[in-house]
């Protein structure tokens, strides 16, 4: 049975707040888009599930650059490969995942040319929460076979950010190190956890909440502390005099501030932190002290295709199941809103996951 290749798509967009509101909160709406005919190399996905990234409720608060009203929001999202320009590409009926970003291939060092972020913004021009996307078929990679599409959409944009700031802080697979991560409960603590306990190391974690330490230790942490606690680094100290680990190798945080100075007591001579988000405050501290033990601040935002591509394979290879919090069910404004509800509130531990539509594997070439 042949498929028929829809001429719309429904896609949950951003809209302007009126200019009355203070503080700005944009809105977000459903609205039907047109599909581009497929050129040359390219795939018409269609999106089976979509993650949320706080980048979305900082792009509807109106901090985050770029922003682009009316089109479709969404950075993460998987589903299956439905038609092709080419009629013998093997892609159709593959299950696949988007790439996040655009701009950086493979530079150790950054975007080697415009960086751009799916979803919500004016390059590029195409957000993941929605029925249908056009793009490139080289920026789609396959699904790992024993993850399910919302696991899937869970996946990239919060791996790619843990694997550049596990490969920053020199963590690598048989060197036993022990790390901290700060702030487990959201996406990237969580991947970089994940990925970190596969790789032989001993992880330690940070949170506000007892029982997402516990929900840590779980996946194979080996303890934490209460950042909420005034003197959590003498916490932090104990517990590691406890497990007999003379020292931290390295620090994965989210939050800013004052993590260095905090850290730097039971963080080796040479040691790093590697900073990817300013959850706590927009600048980190450091003083002498660090410099004289050659600590060293590493910042990190991403990272490259190349990265994801690496990161996919470890993956794949050690059946990593990134952490669902919830499935909110169709691609709506009311389970939308629900999933910026619960981001707003910090509780949850995982990611939030739309799920726009079963993947059926529909045959379709052009």
């Amino acid at each position: 049975m042949s498929f028929k290749l829809p001429q719309t798509t429904r896609a949950l967009v951003l809209r302007k707040a009126p200019a009355d509101r203070s503080p700005p909160y944009h809105d977000i709406a459903i609205q039907e888009q047109p599909i581009p005919a497929l050129q040359t190399g390219q795939v018409l996905v269609k999106i089976a599930a979509a993650a949320f990234n706080h980048r979305e409720l900082w792009i509807r608060k109106g901090q985050y650059p770029r922003i682009a009203f009316g089109r479709a929001l969404g950075a993460d999202g998987a589903g299956t490969v439905v038609a092709a320009a080419d009629a013998a590409d093997p892609l159709v009926d593959q299950r696949v995942f988007l790439t996040p970003m655009r701009g950086w291939e493979s530079s150790p060092d950054g975007p080697e040319s415009d960086f751009g972020i799916l979803g919500g913004a004016a390059f590029p021009p195409l957000g993941t929460f929605a029925e249908y996307v056009v793009v490139d078929r080289r920026e789609v990679i396959a699904t790992p076979a024993h993850l399910t599409d919302e696991q899937a959409a869970a996946w990239p944009l919060a791996g790619v950010t843990a694997w550049r700031a596990i490969t920053l802080a020199q963590i690598s697979k048989g060197a036993r190190a022990s790390v901290l991560i700060t702030g487990v409960g959201g996406g990237v603590a969580l991947q970089a956890l994940q990925l970190c306990c596969a790789m032989g190391a001993d992880v330690y974690v940070t949170s506000g909440s007892q029982a997402k330490i516990d929900r840590a230790v779980a996946l194979g942490a080996r303890g934490g502390v209460l950042y909420s606690d005034a003197d959590w680094p003498t916490a932090l100290a104990a517990l590691l005099a406890q497990h007999k680990c003379a020292h931290l190798d390295a620090v994965i945080d989210s939050g800013g501030a004052e993590i260095l100075r905090k850290t730097s007591g039971v963080l080796k001579q040479g040691g790093r932190v590697v900073c990817y988000g300013m959850t706590a405050a927009p600048a980190v501290s450091m003083s002498m002290r660090e410099v004289m033990r050659n600590q060293q601040l590493i910042g990190t935002t991403m990272g490259s295709r190349a990265d994801l591509d690496a990161a996919t394979v470890f993956l794949a290879a050690h059946t990593i199941v990134p952490v669902v919090a919830a499935v909110l069910p169709g691609l709506g404004v009311e389970a939308a809103e629900q999933g910026f509800g619960m981001m707003a509130q910090g509780t949850q531990f995982g990611k939030i996951v739309i799920r726009v539509a079963d993947s059926d594997g529909a045959q379709a070439r052009l």
